[in-house]
């Protein structure tokens, strides 16, 4: 290519010095080359390979799977020992405040061998009935009232019906026959009714 040009100047006549630009050219292609590649790298170190990437949001979730695996792993362990601790040990509150008036108990049954009066071991039992019935009142566990009341079947149980007492005992409780107990207002148990039919 070079030759042709000398030839065309030549051929002109035109005495132009002809450079040798081909050494330059290289040092520049050279030069310029060597920055291509040096930002070729550069771009590729910051970018990750996708595959890399998501390897390692794989193994990140994977981690915090298995965490979370073991996380919910103790709290059932925890949880099933306290539930099995609160059945075991759940009436302790009850227990603690019954004791007192089983001490009663006792203490009524030593005397009661000491008197023959009927009187003094009614007494007795009344005062221990009643404090019974407040030991019950503290834990929650209330009577449910029957006096003149409508049988209603959620607090209720209908043992008998009593025919021929009128209309205005129609649907009505009776007779009760044993008391029920709501304990923190859950029926626990059915009052065992008579009802007028």
């Amino acid at each position: 290519m070079e030759e042709e040009k000398i030839n065309k100047e030549d051929e002109e006549g035109k005495d132009i010095p002809v450079e040798d630009n081909s050494t330059e050219e290289a040092a520049n292609d050279m030069n310029n080359g060597e920055e291509e590649t040096a930002a070729e790298e550069t771009a590729i170190e910051p970018e990750k390979d996708p595959l890399d990437v998501a390897l390692e949001e794989i193994a990140s979730l994977k981690d915090k799977y298995l965490r979370q695996v073991a996380e919910f792993d103790n709290y059932r362990k925890r949880t099933l020992k306290e539930r099995a601790e609160l059945i075991l040990n759940g009436g302790e509150k009850t227990i603690l405040a019954m004791l007192p008036v089983v001490d009663d108990m006792e203490r009524a049954l030593k005397n009661g061998e000491k008197t023959d009066d009927p009187q003094v071991l009614r007494e007795g039992m009344e005062i221990i009935y009643h404090k019974m019935m407040k030991t019950l009142e503290g834990l929650g566990v209330k009577p449910i009232d029957t006096n003149d009341a409508d049988f209603n079947t959620d607090l209720h149980d209908a043992e008998a019906l009593v025919p021929g007492m009128g209309d205005d005992k129609k649907g009505k409780v009776i007779d009760c026959i044993a008391t029920g107990y709501t304990l923190n207002d859950k029926v626990i148990r059915h009052a065992k009714v008579a009802v007028g039919q």
